[in-house]
């Protein structure tokens, strides 16, 4: 047991302070995120329901759905006859409470898109290029912007609230591992997005990183609901991830949390490199352009890479045993109960890249660890978007699931 003197000689170490105390109206905005929240996960409820599973009074239950109701956040159903009493009136979620713009930088392509408050897109629009452009990104970024608002019309444009922008870490990094010209990314490292994006809209601005953005989406829209603890890979040009623990979407200090693309895995020569270099789509538009093909072809929108046979075929099985390999090692350190996939191609290849993981992580050295269900996502090439989509609103409307009962 330490004495008082060595306590007095930590005196200097900074000690984090715990989360402050809530006034009462600090406590009404939680109750009401609480109401939202338990409405947005279950669907239409009755107040006696809410009562019960948040444990808030009825007067009090009563109350909140009134303002709740007055703020355009929640609608009336149908009153549902049959019980003993006057009929019961369930609440739900209004779609239109809240609008919320999802912006994805990737490096073959950019996207924005506009939901609303249960995910509903509303408007989408995207870019396809080579090479990602500052000037370029955010001019697009600016045009669809305002077509989007321009298409939902003034009275809904005053539901905004937020952009929401998913974008790789350090992403003027990209020249040492993507083919493009370092000195065109130099740029990226001093770019300021808030401050480009206040060139033209002064909502704000909620910057993700683009895996843990289609972790979010997963989350709140996917498969989600159906696990505790899961980690997730986005497979694209570049491979990464994000994780969820106690059914919340765990970012980290700096909100790199989950960075999956990094993690070392073996490669045939018997190196060690990142699962980045050996299980991304890059790899099979090299294939594609060794063979003649324009790797262009594999983004073209709505997908569909039959034509691309027998090439993908040895892609998934090149990149599944790497992916089962690294998501063995994230089980080590976390025991998840479910490893997800979810990547920008067709439903159809996601549906072989995960039959083709499932059945390499039973042939993988696994002693000291249970291994996790294998599953397929549930969103697809849109995950980063409308994961970005989701950050104003969950930050502004919503609590995360381990506030409240899941059951």
């Amino acid at each position: 047991m330490k004495n008082p003197e060595e306590n007095n000689m930590d005196s200097s170490v900074a000690i984090r302070p715990l989360s402050n105390g809530a006034n009462q109206k600090g406590l009404r905005n939680h109750n009401e995120r609480l109401i939202l929240s338990l409405l947005h996960r279950h669907g239409q409820m009755p107040g006696s329901d809410i009562a019960r599973d948040t444990h808030l009074s009825a007067q009090t239950v009563s109350v909140i759905l009134r303002k709740l109701e007055s703020d355009g956040l929640v609608l009336k159903g149908e009153p549902v006859k049959g019980r003993v009493g006057k009929p019961s009136v369930p609440m739900a979620v209004n779609p239109a409470g809240a609008l919320s713009v999802g912006f994805k930088l990737g490096r073959r392509s950019s996207e924005l898109l506009l939901t609303n408050l249960t995910g509903d897109i509303l408007f989408e629009r995207r870019i396809a290029y080579d090479m990602a452009i500052p000037d370029r990104v955010f001019g697009f970024m600016k045009e669809a912007f305002e077509a989007a608002v321009a298409e939902i019309g003034p009275e809904q444009a005053e539901r905004l609230c937020g952009i929401g922008i998913a974008a790789p870490f350090e992403i003027w990094k990209w020249g040492a591992s993507g083919g493009n010209a370092d000195d065109q990314f130099m740029t990226w490292k001093d770019t300021v997005f808030e401050e480009r994006v206040a060139e033209f809209s002064d909502l704000p601005v909620f910057m993700v990183n683009d895996a843990t953005s289609a972790c979010w989406a997963e989350y709140v829209y996917g498969r989600g609901k159906e696990f505790r603890d899961f980690a997730y890979f986005f497979v694209s040009t570049f491979i990464g991830g994000g994780i969820v623990l106690n059914h919340s979407v765990y970012e980290g200090a700096s909100g790199n949390a989950g960075a999956l693309g990094s993690l070392r895995v073996g490669d045939k020569g018997g190196r060690t490199r990142q699962l980045v270099d050996v299980a991304s789509i890059h790899l099979l538009e090299t294939k594609l352009s060794a063979a003649g093909v324009d790797p262009r072809a594999l983004w073209v929108q709505p997908q569909d890479w039959s034509a691309f046979e027998p090439l993908v075929a040895e892609w998934i099985d090149e990149i599944a045993s790497e992916i089962a390999r690294a998501a063995l090692s994230a089980c080590a350190v976390i025991d998840f109960e479910a490893v997800v996939i979810d990547g920008a191609f067709p439903q159809t290849i996601r549906t072989r890249l995960v039959a083709q993981v499932r059945a390499c992580m039973m042939a993988e050295d696994s002693r000291g660890l249970i291994l996790p269900r294998l599953e397929a996502g549930g969103i697809g090439g849109d995950a980063r978007a409308i994961g970005a989509a989701c950050a104003p609103i969950f930050s502004q409307y919503f609590l995360m699931a381990h506030s409240f009962s899941v059951d």
